[in-house]
């Protein structure tokens, strides 16, 4: 049974960490949610505060923008993004690799691969492998697909399994997953990081120290945040505010969780929100 609650802090002392997703949860790209900042010093003063989030970027990168808008660097206890997983992983395997990078902004990949023996090329078909780590806003997304479905014999590596992302006024953009998951559905080979694979949610509870019954996994995605977390063992809590607002306009708001869990195939939350203020 999915409980509604006003705010995290009804149930903030239940947890040792609460891990919060960026887009959607704690802004929208562009600006945090209005109480957002507040909201997330109230919870820091109950529990530890983590963020797992669904990029291509360094975890760094991913802290210094979530304190751009706002929220003071040392609210979190830990920040992982698939981004990082990856980077870890390659780190842990010590080999050289060519990558080719579908990237959001141009040196995205260049700041991302620092550290690694990786060479990043022009060419995709020189490279060992596809590192598909964003996608310029409003991009047209027939030509990245292309470039995937003719090098379809070679690895590709996403960083963000998001099929899409909101953006401010309940906008919302495609995302790297939803080109990625087109290929593997088409018979390419793509390697998965981050939400809602189990290893990236593994390796937050590892950084906390923490059990994963003890953990609760707050976002607005049912096939990543809410499946993801459900599949970790955690607690789930869904934000009604984010990817799906449109949805809970002039709507049932318990049935609406249910129809959308239903449809992501995934398993009901066990709280729901409206936002995270």
């Amino acid at each position: 049974m999915t409980r509604s609650l006003d705010s995290l802090t009804e149930v903030a002392r239940d947890f040792d960490a609460i891990v919060l997703d960026q887009w959607g949860v704690l802004h929208d790209g562009t600006r945090p949610y209005p109480g957002a900042v507040q909201a997330v010093e109230r919870l820091k003063a109950l529990t530890r505060l983590a963020v797992l989030s669904n990029s291509g970027k360094r975890a760094d990168v991913n802290l210094d923008r979530i304190a751009a808008k706002g929220f003071a660097p040392d609210l979190f206890d830990v920040v992982m993004t698939s981004g990082e997983a990856l980077w870890l992983d390659l780190t842990r395997q010590g080999k050289a690799l060519s990558l080719y990078a579908i990237e959001g902004h141009p040196g995205d990949a260049a700041v991302w691969a620092k550290g690694l023996d990786i060479t990043l090329v022009d060419d995709p078909t020189t490279a060992d492998a596809i590192l598909l780590m964003g996608l310029p806003e409003n991009a047209e997304t027939a030509a990245y697909m292309a470039i995937l479905n003719a090098t379809g014999a070679l690895p590709v590596y996403c960083t963000n399994p998001d099929r899409a992302s909101p953006r401010a006024g309940g906008v919302t953009v495609t995302s790297p997953g939803a080109l990625a998951h087109t290929h593997a559905e088409a018979g390419g080979r793509v390697i998965f990081y981050g939400k809602p694979h189990t290893a990236v949610f593994r390796a937050v509870a590892d950084a906390l120290g923490a059990v994963p019954e003890r953990l609760l996994m707050v976002g607005d995605s049912f096939e990543h945040d809410i499946a993801g977390g459900h599949g970790a063992g955690w607690s789930t809590a869904f934000v009604e505010g984010g990817l799906h607002t449109a949805r809970f306009a002039n709507a049932d708001r318990m049935e609406t969780v249910q129809t959308l869990a239903q449809e992501a195939a995934a398993p009901p939350p066990n709280f729901t929100l409206r936002s995270l203020s």
